[in-house]
């Protein structure tokens, strides 16, 4: 059985990289606002960033607006879904500058580099991001603004701990930028992030992560994210999960919060917004894409749940 979590973030296609390596020495403190155009070197301008950091050495305290700092050791790695901007220092309270103001252009091309401190206790981290397409997944939108995570009680651990090991060799030498390895790295990060953070008592958290844990419900969670526009059903889901129609429509439903056949309606119209102004298809192509069979029954659910036409809203 495939592994719902990793195929709904297949389905987000994510890509990923490391655009920044860092060197302080306590007391320190920045403040950091990772955008779109910080990725634009390596893939472009995306949609969703999602910022994380990996602390080789030392230790460092984050913070979000209106929370207090959580400390963070090396080993560990913080991760922002919705990439909040947020600080990083030696210590809470400390005064942050503005991290874009000390990066400097590494040598002959090579990654940026902030060195930065009062020349106390080291810390060294390095900075990288995930970048996708799709600005409204449910999976980010279910996760708090922060993550952090052991690498070290990780399910894929061994593997986890030797790149993040080649990635501070190769960035020690300047040369790490997007690559294949680094994708998959950030984006297993990411995965034992949400892993832990679901598996963590008293979250709080909401029906589409609890129903992407359960391997049934996930399941029919990934298949319908992987391909939006095939011709579902209650009934050809839950033969695709080994359960009944009516026990798969009741757990569904409980974990997530919705029948089934409304999660995908709602997922297909969010899907067709975002589409509607960001790409130049036609009405007719983007209602054939997430799974209508006439524009006219695209247009009626669009206005139905909107309150506005497909075309009112991209002229708008």
């Amino acid at each position: 059985m495939m592994d719902p979590l990793t195929d709904v973030l297949r389905a987000v296609r994510l890509s990923g990289g490391v655009f920044l390596s860092a060197h302080f020495t306590a007391p320190w403190g920045i403040a950091v606002s990772i955008g779109p155009d910080d990725c634009a070197p390596l893939l472009g301008s995306p949609a969703q960033v999602i910022a994380y950091h990996v602390v080789i050495e030392g230790e460092m305290f984050f913070g979000l607006p209106d929370q207090s700092p959580v400390e963070a050791r090396a080993g560990e790695i913080v991760l922002f879904p919705r990439n909040t901007p947020h600080t990083l220092a030696s210590a809470p309270g400390l005064p942050a500058v503005t991290a874009r103001e000390l990066m400097q252009p590494g040598p002959d091309g090579q990654l940026p580099r902030i060195e930065h401190g009062g020349g106390g206790a080291s810390t060294r981290i390095f900075c990288g991001f995930l970048a996708s397409e799709d600005a409204h997944s449910p999976l980010i939108l279910s996760l708090p603004q922060a993550l952090k995570i052991d690498i070290r009680k990780g399910t894929e651990r061994e593997w986890i701990e030797t790149s993040v090991r080649y990635a501070a060799h190769q960035l020690a030498e300047g040369t790490l930028a997007s690559s294949s390895v680094m994708t998959r790295l950030s984006e297993t990060l990411l995965i034992e992030a949400i892993r832990q953070f679901a598996a963590t008592p008293g979250t709080g958290q909401q029906g589409w992560l609890n129903g992407l844990s359960d391997p049934r419900i996930g399941r029919s969670l990934a298949l319908m994210h992987r391909d939006v526009g095939a011709n579902w059903s209650a009934e050809l889901l839950a033969r695709e999960t080994g359960m009944s129609r009516s026990a798969f429509v009741e757990r569904f439903t409980a974990l997530v919060g919705m029948p089934p056949i409304r999660y995908l309606s709602v997922y297909r119209l969010q899907m067709a917004k975002l589409n509607l102004r960001e790409t130049r298809k036609s009405i007719a192509q983007l209602a054939r894409h997430v799974g209508y069979q006439s524009e006219q029954a695209f247009n009626r659910a669009f206005k139905r749940e909107f309150g506005m036409t497909p075309g009112a809203w991209r002229d708008g």
